[in-house]
């Protein structure tokens, strides 16, 4: 066997081997699964932008014979990945221990893997690079996700992963194998534009998972009670539906009708093997509510009035001019399972208008006002999911002040506070947390 050949089968083998090892001869538990996982997801699509990015720098070559995805020997690519997912998540339980082992490791092997790798003058910025962009955040969502802290934050990464493994992975492998370029027409912006609408649905559903289910869309990762707020009230698999539309113009959009055919992976999917467990698991879980909650609301075809399971309220300031106008026009549309009661009688006052719902949920400002669409129909609904996306719920806050809805005493000389264990915000850090 040539050196060539031992070293692209030694890369792939062994850390699949230290793998599985470290799974069958340690008791690990449950959350253990959805941690390993998790960062084998991360290191996946990461790894490959990291070689498109030594394409560039130069940090090291590759001179293989075999296969290659953007020039990295496929065996390498593998096994790579799982050397630097599920080997540290199963033998180390600190992320910050793992990290250092495996670069420590990585630092070794590198220069033993000549003629197959090639190290330049800067390797040492790239495997830093590596380092940072891959090993330690997959560490740290492992371990998140196994101690279950900083939900925001790992829905947000699971969020990432998403868009590395349908939107970023399938192109990178069809483009390889087929040929083709990322560069699309301009002509074709208006595409791109209904993409980014179609992933609102998406975007949102991990939103409320996070937020109101302090949860993630990972099966072993889940909410801790049943979500039926937001785009929720209407459907039951916005997730799914967004991902399945998504993917179906991405292939259209990049002029392969091969990613477009991911679509119909996702949509068999999540019509037979996810729709199974899910309901399975559900049911387990939550029992009378869930099987209520899904004879009223369809996986697939949204409702035009929303489900409505807890109802909720909305503080209004009378007294303000721009806040009285917002009163009647929602008063005006009827809003199903909303009550809309006067600011100026909330206990301490208020400084924005308020949300509340199920005695555990607030919102203020155009989060509020947001939240209260879901109580008209869909297609106002979707519109104030669009709104709670956290960048837009900035730059629309400052909008609205701007405008003369912005902070002032009603009711009482500073806003209310409530004790933290009768109500709370649940706003997760994170992405989904981190602003306004």
């Amino acid at each position: 066997m040539s050196r060539e050949l031992a070293i692209r089968a030694l890369s792939l083998y062994v850390p699949i081997a230290m793998a599985v090892l470290l799974w069958l001869l340690r008791k690990h538990p449950r959350r253990t699964g959805a941690a390993t996982l998790l960062s084998l997801l991360w290191a996946l699509p990461t790894l490959l932008v990291l070689q498109r990015l030594n394409q560039q720098a130069h940090w090291w070559t590759f001179h293989t014979a075999g296969p290659t995805l953007r020039d990295l020997p496929v065996e390498l690519y593998l096994g790579w990945t799982v050397l630097w997912s599920a080997v540290p998540v199963l033998a180390f339980r600190r992320a910050w221990i793992a990290a250092l082992a495996m670069l420590a490791l990585d630092l070794a092997i590198m220069p033993l893997c000549t003629p197959v790798v090639a190290l330049g003058p800067h390797w040492l910025y790239g495997e830093l690079t590596a380092a940072l962009t891959i090993l330690l955040p997959a560490m740290l969502l492992a371990q998140w996700t196994r101690t279950v802290q900083h939900t925001g934050l790992r829905a947000t990464m699971q969020l990432l992963i998403a868009a590395g493994i349908f939107l970023y992975l399938p192109p990178e492998i069809v483009f390889a194998l087929r040929g083709g370029t990322w560069l699309w027409h301009s002509t074709m912006c208006w595409t791109l534009q209904t993409i980014i609408v179609l992933a609102i649905p998406g975007l949102s559903a991990v939103q409320e998972f996070a937020e109101r289910g302090q949860g993630t869309p990972i099966p072993y990762d889940p909410p801790q009670s049943l979500v039926t707020s937001g785009l929720y009230r209407y459907i039951a698999n916005p997730m799914q539906l967004s991902c399945t539309m998504v993917l179906f113009l991405w292939g259209y959009l990049l002029g392969s009708i091969w990613i477009a055919a991911c679509g119909l992976i996702s949509l068999a999917y999540s019509a037979g093997l996810a729709n199974w467990d899910e309901h399975a698991d559900l049911a387990q879980r939550f029992g009378a509510p869930w099987r209520s909650y899904r004879t009223q609301v369809k996986d697939w075809l949204p409702r035009w009035s929303p489900y409505i399971d807890q109802p909720a309220t909305i503080y209004i300031a009378q007294t303000c001019g721009p806040c009285s106008e917002l009163e009647r026009w929602l008063r005006a549309r009827n809003p199903k399972g909303l009550a809309i009661l006067p600011a100026e009688h909330y206990p301490g006052g208020l400084l924005r208008v308020r949300y509340a719902s199920d005695g555990t949920y607030q919102a203020d400002g155009v989060e509020a006002l947001a939240r209260s669409l879901e109580h008209l129909n869909f297609v106002w609904a979707f519109l104030g999911a669009g709104m709670r996306l956290p960048v837009i719920r900035v730059v629309l806050q400052q909008i609205a002040d701007a405008i003369g809805f912005g902070e002032r005493p009603i009711g009482g000389e500073t806003v209310c506070r409530p004790a933290k264990q009768n109500i709370r915000r649940r706003r997760p850090t994170g992405w989904f947390g981190a602003f306004g």
